[in-house]
Formats: structure tokens, sequence, C-alpha cells
């Protein structure tokens, strides 16, 4: 009873004199705190023509990217997840005009634009929700496969 005591009275001890240590982290300043979250309120639409577009970036944020020239400069904008490109039969192409609705947000050291409607000619694909999470690309499921296993429909 008494170990159990001693042992019960130094792990308080050692949680209340560590929780103020473990809190101890640098916080975001206004302008990144604000920018650390997709806002819809805060969207641009950017149209340009596509430069380059690669669907796995080496460097982080991972996925598919294109550097758009707008009117106002080069722009390097994420896309999210390539499968849902190619699953929606979206192809991206040096050369090609698009128009890219989303928003700078906080990424790193710096800032990304991060996409999340992108629309060529008469396509639009949301790719982030209104939250800006990117949307997953969902396999359809093979309706032959099911009545054969006899699954549900």
């Amino acid at each position: 009873m008494v170990w159990t005591r001693s042992l019960l009275t130094i792990v308080m001890v050692t949680g209340a004199v560590s929780g103020p240590a473990l809190g101890q982290e640098k916080p975001l300043t206004n302008s990144n705190a604000a920018m650390a979250a997709y806002d819809a309120k805060r969207e641009t639409t950017l149209v340009g023509t596509v430069q380059a577009y690669t669907s796995a970036a080496q460097a982080p944020p991972l996925g598919p990217h294109l550097t758009l020239q707008t009117g106002d400069g080069v722009v390097d904008v994420h896309l999210g997840d390539a499968r849902l490109l190619a699953a929606n039969h979206f192809t991206v192409q040096s050369g090609d005009s698009l128009r890219v609705i989303g928003e700078y947000v906080a990424y790193g050291s710096g800032t990304q634009f991060v996409a999340r409607i992108l629309q060529k000619g008469t396509q639009a694909l949301p790719v982030r929700s209104v939250r800006g999470i990117p949307l997953s690309y969902m396999a359809p499921r093979d309706a032959a496969q099911s009545k054969a296993q006899g699954g549900v429909l």
C-alpha cells in the first residue's frame, strides 16, 4: 500500500513538473496562424497557362503539382491526389489554359498555393473540400465481382 502510494505521488509530481515544459512550443505568429488553415473566404482565382506538370513531386507537399504562368507571374500549384485526376479523366499538359480556385496556405517556412477546383475548358473538378482537405480517390466497385461473391449492391 505504501509502495503504491509512493509510486502514485512520484507520477503526479513528475506530471505536474513536466506539463508546463511540454507546452512550450513556439506559437504561430498572427499572420502564419491565419494562413495555417484553409479558409474559403480567402480563395483566389488564378487563370493562366501550364508551364510544367508533374504527377508525383519529389519534394513536399507530395502529389501532383503544376507550374502556372499567370498575368502576375509564375505560381506553383499543389493539386491534391493524382489518382483523383486520372479517375475523372482530367489531364494536364504544358500549354493547357487552366482556371484554378484555391488559396495560399502556410507550408513549411513559406507558403504553397493549394487548388480546390481545377477548370479546363468546360470540365471542372473539385480536388479539395471547402475546408481545404484533399479529396481522396475511391475506386469504383465492380458490380460483377460483388454478384459473384454474393455481396450486396
